[in-house]
């Protein structure tokens, strides 16, 4: 049985940095398309970074420059390191996963594929 454990959230002053990690466990997922969503209160989800299968990242205009997406194969561990946090990032921060390997991230992956239990951010002025 596939899961993903998320954790590293927390609060955290305007300017500061957080870590989340997002761990698989029942499957690996060295080649597997897997990404950041987030959910603000009364807003619609919105994509945040994600891997492709390869490895190459890809980002929202909104966190480009401050967030970095990374996986440690011999892990199974994703992360998500977000420095210069700013009260607008503010959410609910979800890790998915693809079902299936090589592909690109997109909206599927969050929709149909493996997805952790969330984790609060919340960052104050």
């Amino acid at each position: 049985q596939v899961q993903l454990v998320q954790s590293g959230g927390g609060l955290v002053q305007t300017g500061g940095s957080l870590r989340l990690s997002c761990a698989a466990s029942g499957r690996t997922f060295s080649n597997y398309a897997m990404g950041w969503w987030r959910q603000a209160p009364g807003k619609a989800r919105e994509f945040v970074a994600a891997l492709s299968w390869n490895g190459t990242p890809k980002y929202a205009d909104s966190v480009k420059g401050r967030f970095t997406i990374s996986r440690d194969s011999a892990k199974n561990t994703m992360y998500l390191q977000m420095d210069s946090l700013r009260p607008e990032d503010t959410a609910i921060y979800y890790c998915a996963v693809d079902r299936y390997p090589s592909g690109l991230p997109t909206r599927q992956t969050y929709e149909l594929g493996f997805r952790g239990q969330g984790t609060q951010v919340t960052v104050s002025s």
